[in-house]
């Protein structure tokens, strides 16, 4: 009974509060966009909104566009869209559960509180072991190596969704030192946001 009830509980965890519909709404709208302007470079596109879950399918070499048969074209479309469904409905439950937490902890406590669910679980101690590995490969390419190429990707990628606020803010300083710092303390900040909203999320199913 446990094991069919975990499913339900997810389920009313990322629709049953407005934080986690209001971010079904927009991935929603990010969906209708994409094909209404597929040309347009928005940014939140649903594959950064459902992130890092969707990430996971640039690890096989297939998705959309994959050239062969028909039957393999839809078959790797469809595993791309299941990829993205599994990643917003574990972040809608994910702000589900931050949404539903209780908030009856002290003042002084209250900080305490809201980041132990980084660390409290095997989970969320997990995703963090990723994302500062992440951002340390980066900053080892940054700073160390003669030819750091493309490595703000996988620390982007790892702290997604809301790396893409420290790309944003650093993007107009123009790639000098200032815009090194407020790149990697802006995705440690987005992995540690996560690695909270994870926590909650595993908290609640335990429930």
């Amino acid at each position: 009974m446990p094991h069919a009830v975990r499913p339900r509980r997810l389920f009313t965890l990322a629709t049953g509060n407005w934080f986690s519909r209001g971010y079904l709404a927009v991935l929603a709208v990010s969906v209708v966009a994409m094909f209404a302007f597929p040309d347009a470079h928005v940014g939140l596109d649903p594959m950064m909104l459902t992130a890092p879950l969707s990430f996971l399918g640039m690890a096989f070499p297939f998705g959309p566009g994959t050239e062969g048969s028909p039957a393999g074209e839809v078959l790797a479309t469809g595993f791309w869209v299941g990829l993205l469904l599994l990643g917003a409905l574990g972040n809608a439950a994910a702000l589900g559960a931050l949404a539903s937490r209780s908030a009856g902890a002290p003042p002084r406590h209250r900080v305490r509180a809201l980041l132990a669910p980084a660390v409290d679980n095997w989970l969320s101690r997990g995703y963090l072991a990723v994302a500062a590995a992440a951002i340390g490969a980066f900053l080892y390419a940054v700073c160390l190596s003669p030819d750091p190429g493309f490595a703000g990707i996988w620390p982007l990628m790892a702290t997604a969704p809301l790396s893409i606020v420290a790309i944003t803010l650093s993007g107009p300083l123009g790639g000098g030192s200032l815009s090194l710092v407020v790149f990697t303390v802006g995705t440690a900040l987005a992995g540690l946001c996560n690695a909270v909203l994870l926590g909650r999320l595993a908290r609640a199913l335990r429930r």
